[in-house]
C-alpha cells in the first residue's frame, strides 16, 4: 500500500547562468545573470514536481492539496524562500521559472467583481506565488559562509592539507594543459572552481570556444572541482564548520518538518531556491555518500534533494522522512537515498529530528558564536540581539562618559588660562603704579586668614 504523503520540502538548485566567480579564500559572490537556458531547467524542474506531487493521478499526490491541477494554489499552504547573495537576481529569477513550472496559469484564478463581471488574472490566470527573501548582507541562513571567520580558517586548513597538496601534484599535468584556455587565470588548485566555471560557461554559450576545447579537459576540471568543493563543504564532524551551509538550512527544514507532522499546520509545500553548497554539506550531515559515492561535490543546475513527509500504515500511524535527489537533467526522475545509515527507505520523522536538530544553527546568535564573530561594534546592525544591544548601550555610554571628562578638562585649561593672564596683567599694573601697587597688594595679602 503506497503511504500517504502529508508534505515535501524542496532544496532546488538555481538553473544556469553566466559566468560567475567566487574568491577562493573567502567565497565572496560576484554578480551574475540568470540566462534563458537556466529559465527553461528551473521551469522543467517545476513541472516534474507538478507531475509529481501536484497531479490526482500520481500516486504521491500530497494530501489536502487540489485534486484538479486547474484549481488555483490555495496560499498557506506553501511558503517559498530564495537566496538573495552577493550573485544577484539569478537564484530569484530560477525561483520564479520553477513555481511558473510547478503553478503555471489557470483560468480558474479569476474573481467576480461587485458589477458582476469577471476578471481573470494576466496570462491566462498566472499564479503569483509569494518568495521570501532576505538581504545577502544579512542572510546567515542561505548564505551562512560568506563573513564566517571560522569558515575561512577551515578553507585555509583545507589548502594546508596533506590530502590537498597531494591532489595539487596529481592535477599538475592538468594546469599545463588547461593554462593556453583560461587566458591569465590563475592555473591553481585553490581556483579550479573558477577555472571550472568559465571553461564550462564559454562551452555552453561561445562556439568558437566549444570548437577549440580539447576534449576531455572539462571532465577533468569538474573533476577537480568536485574535489575542490567537497574538502571546503564538507567536515570530519556533522558540527564541525566546514558544514555551515547545511546546519543553517537544515534549521527551516526541521521546523518545516515539525509543522506538517505535529503541528496541525495547513503547510503543505516548502520550496527553498538555494546554490550549490547546503547540497555538498547535506549529503555529508547525512550519510548519504556512504552508499552513494558518486554525488561527492556539487550538483547539477537545477537539481532537487526531496524531503517526503509519509503517514505510515495503520494502526500506528507514524510519520517518516522519505529522501530523494535528482541531479539536474542527467536524472530523468528522483532517485531515494538512504540516510544515516538506514538501509531503508525511510527513517522516522521523530528519529531524523532526534539526530539532526543539535548541529542545525537556528539563529544569528549562534551562526555568530559556530563563526567565531566579533559583532559588538554599534553599526553592526544586521544582528538585533539582547547581547548586543546591551553592548551598544555599553559603548555609549561609555562615549557620553569620554565626553564629559573632555568637557571638565577643557573647562579647567580655560580657567586655568584666564587666572593665569589676570595674574600677568595684575603683576604689569604694579609695575606701572609702583610702591602704591605694592602697598595695596600687600594690605590686600594680609587680609588673609
Amino acid at each position: 500500500m503506497q503511504p500517504k504523503v502529508l508534505g515535501v520540502l524542496i532544496l532546488a538548485r538555481n538553473g544556469d547562468r553566466t559566468g560567475f566567480y567566487q574568491d577562493p579564500y573567502t567565497y565572496e559572490p560576484t554578480f551574475t545573470e540568470s540566462t534563458p537556458l537556466g529559465a527553461v531547467q528551473s521551469f522543467q524542474l517545476g513541472s516534474y514536481l507538478k507531475s509529481t506531487y501536484l497531479e490526482s493521478s500520481s500516486p504521491l499526490h500530497i494530501l489536502d492539496m487540489p485534486l484538479d491541477p486547474s484549481h488555483p494554489i490555495p496560499p498557506s499552504r506553501v511558503h517559498v524562500h530564495a537566496k538573495a547573495g552577493g550573485e544577484g537576481a539569478t537564484i530569484f529569477d530560477s525561483s520564479i521559472a520553477l513555481l511558473q513550472g510547478m503553478f503555471p496559469p489557470t483560468p480558474r484564478n479569476r474573481i467576480t467583481l461587485a458589477n458582476g463581471s469577471t476578471i481573470t488574472s494576466p496570462l491566462g490566470g498566472y499564479q503569483y506565488v509569494p518568495v521570501e527573501m532576505i538581504p545577502d548582507s544579512s542572510d546567515t541562513v542561505l548564505e551562512s559562509w560568506v563573513d564566517c571567520a571560522a569558515f575561512k580558517k577551515h578553507i585555509t586548513k583545507v589548502y594546508n592539507s596533506e590530502e590537498f597538496k597531494e591532489k595539487e601534484k596529481e592535477a599538475k599535468h592538468f594546469f599545463g594543459s588547461v593554462h593556453d584556455y583560461v587566458f591569465g587565470r590563475p592555473t591553481t588548485l585553490e581556483n579550479i572552481w573558477n577555472i571550472y566555471d568559465y571553461l564550462n560557461t564559454e562551452l555552453v554559450y561561445n562556439q568558437t570556444f566549444a570548437f577549440r576545447l580539447p576534449p576531455t579537459l572539462i571532465e577533468q576540471a569538474r573533476g577537480f572541482a568536485n574535489y575542490h568543493e567537497d574538502a571546503v563543504f564538507s567536515d570530519k564532524e556533522a558540527g564541525g564548520i566546514g558544514n555551515v551551509a547545511g546546519r543553517t538550512i537544515l534549521h527551516p527544514i526541521l521546523r518545516s518538518l515539525e509543522r506538517i507532522a505535529f503541528d496541525d499546520d495547513p503547510l503543505r509545500i516548502l520550496l527553498i531556491e538555494t546554490s550549490y553548497q547546503p547540497f555538498i554539506s547535506l549529503f555529508h550531515m547525512l550519510d548519504v555518500l556512504a552508499s552513494r559515492p558518486d554525488l561527492a561535490g556539487f550538483p547539477n543546475f537545477a537539481s532537487a534533494l526531496s524531503f517526503e513527509i509519509l503517514r505510515g500504515p495503520a494502526p500506528e500511524l507514524r510519520d517518516f522522512v522519505r529522501i530523494k535527489f535528482k541531479n539536474g537533467t542527467d536524472d530523468s526522475e528522483f532517485q531515494t537515498l538512504r540516510v544515516l545509515g538506514h538501509e531503508d527507505d525511510t527513517i522516522p520523522v521523530t528519529e531524523f529530528i532526534y539526530r539532526l536538530e543539535h548541529y542545525a544553527i537556528p539563529d544569528t546568535k549562534q551562526w555568530n558564536s559556530a563563526c567565531s564573530n566579533n559583532r559588538w561594534f554599534p553599526f553592526e546592525s544586521t544582528l538585533s540581539t539582547a547581547t548586543e544591544q546591551t553592548s551598544m548601550m555599553a559603548v555609549a555610554l561609555g562615549a557620553l562618559s569620554l565626553f564629559a571628562f573632555a568637557m571638565f578638562a577643557l573647562m579647567t585649561f580655560i580657567k586655568h588660562t584666564i587666572d593665569t593672564k589676570r595674574a600677568r596683567r595684575n603683576e604689569v599694573t604694579a609695575q606701572q603704579h609702583g610702591s602704591y601697587a605694592t602697598f595695596v597688594v600687600n594690605e590686600k595679602a594680609g587680609l588673609l586668614p
